[in-house]
């Protein structure tokens, strides 16, 4: 079971990522994450048998926040879940043309994010794959990684409509449930109506799940930086240091 392969990388001074060169403070990022997968890898091994329900949280991160948070945690309790795993996308494949920050970037603030909370994990999985991150594959590694476990994706009820449009939508919801995230008093309007086309064993697999009204937004957060606004309180301190400290989201 190999979940970092990318750590081979760290001692040749030529590496290339994504086709741009990586800096010195990228090898750093990368060696954590290595040291980090140690640790997931380990959790994985001893514990991976007793996991009877295990979330899924995910997104680019770019940056995580607060709502990201809450939304995995609120997901945690209303659902049982064991744990829940935090996986930093690669290469969206809905978002090929815009510009994000590295992946290794955003792994650190998602890994600094979720450290203070036991029940939370992180992977590196997605970032490691070549080529568009889609959700299938990701499931599916999961699913085998962790055989005989109920698996839950954790998402915005926003991003539901999206899901009627994912590589082999139908394959995923036969493999997992989906929990839709909203705000009190959101309607999903249109979006049920599509829900309701699909076959009732797979429909059934779509779940709801209110959250407190937390208007926060990574795009949002990004803005914020490049106009000088604050953006405390609005996600982790330390992932707020990360930002400064590197100088992100100043383009």
């Amino acid at each position: 079971m190999k979940w970092f392969t990318a750590t081979t990388w760290c001692w040749n001074c030529n590496i290339q990522a994504y086709g741009k060169r990586v800096s010195y403070m990228s090898y750093f990022y990368i060696l954590l994450a290595f040291l980090h997968s140690r640790r997931y890898n380990c959790f994985m091994n001893k514990e991976a048998r007793q996991i009877s329900r295990l979330g899924i949280m995910g997104g680019t991160f770019d940056p995580i926040h607060f709502g990201h948070l809450v939304t995995a945690e609120g997901a945690r309790y209303e659902y049982k879940l064991d744990k829940v795993i935090f996986i930093p996308t690669g290469q969206p494949p809905h978002k090929q043309n815009i510009k994000r920050t590295e992946p290794w970037s955003r792994f650190e603030m998602t890994r600094l994010a979720v450290a203070t909370n036991p029940f939370f994990e992180i992977s590196p999985l997605e970032i490691e794959r070549p080529g568009p991150s889609y959700t299938i594959d990701t499931v599916q590694e999961i699913a085998r990684l962790f055989p005989g476990t109920q698996i839950y994706f954790i998402t915005g009820a926003d991003a539901v409509s999206e899901i009627l449009i994912w590589k082999k939508v139908e394959q995923i919801l036969s493999i997992c449930r989906f929990i839709a995230a909203t705000r009190p008093g959101y309607k999903l309007g249109e979006t049920w109506k599509k829900i309701d086309e699909l076959p009732q064993d797979l429909k059934k697999n779509i779940l709801c799940m209110e959250v407190p009204a937390l208007a926060i937004s990574s795009t949002g957060i990004r803005q914020r930086v490049r106009e000088g606004r604050p953006i405390k309180y609005l996600l982790p301190e330390s992932v707020e240091e990360y930002i400064t400290s590197n100088n992100i989201y100043q383009d």
